[in-house]
């Protein structure tokens, strides 16, 4: 009887530790799971997010007019932000220079406004305004 009692208790001891095994495993697993979630993260998300003022406007042009040397450009801008070589934000004018200094022209949309009795109207309206007036006299 001492015999099966001391079986039984080895048993359960046996059984407890293979439980908290699995438990272990399991918590690694999901810690794995996550880190490799975040590590996939799209590059694109983690460059907008250190963007700065007009940021997202320059981005967006460069991939319009150049996407497949856009791509690689993003992809190695998140890995240095990633790996904290990067740390700071990044406005539209640093973004543009960039992209012009690797050769990609990228090209913004420019509107000139002037001020005209108190209100401010953009250059080409004004012109147009001033050629149509000139040839209603």
């Amino acid at each position: 009887m001492s015999e099966d009692s001391e079986l039984e208790r080895l048993k359960a001891k046996r059984l407890a530790e293979m439980q908290k095994n699995i438990s272990k495993k399991q918590e690694i697993q999901s810690t794995q799971e996550s880190q490799k979630e975040i590590t996939h993260e799209n590059p694109r998300d983690v460059l907008i997010k250190i963007l700065g003022f007009r940021g997202i406007e320059v981005l967006e042009n460069a991939e319009s007019q150049f996407p497949n040397e856009t791509v690689m450009i993003i992809q190695k801008l998140a890995e240095l932000i990633k790996t904290g070589e990067i740390n700071e934000t990044i406005d539209g004018g640093k973004l543009l220079t960039l992209f012009r200094s690797v050769g990609l022209n990228v090209r913004m949309a420019t509107k000139i406004n002037i001020e005209q009795d108190g209100k401010f109207v953009s250059l080409s309206d004004k012109l147009s305004n001033k050629s149509s007036d000139e040839s209603d006299e």
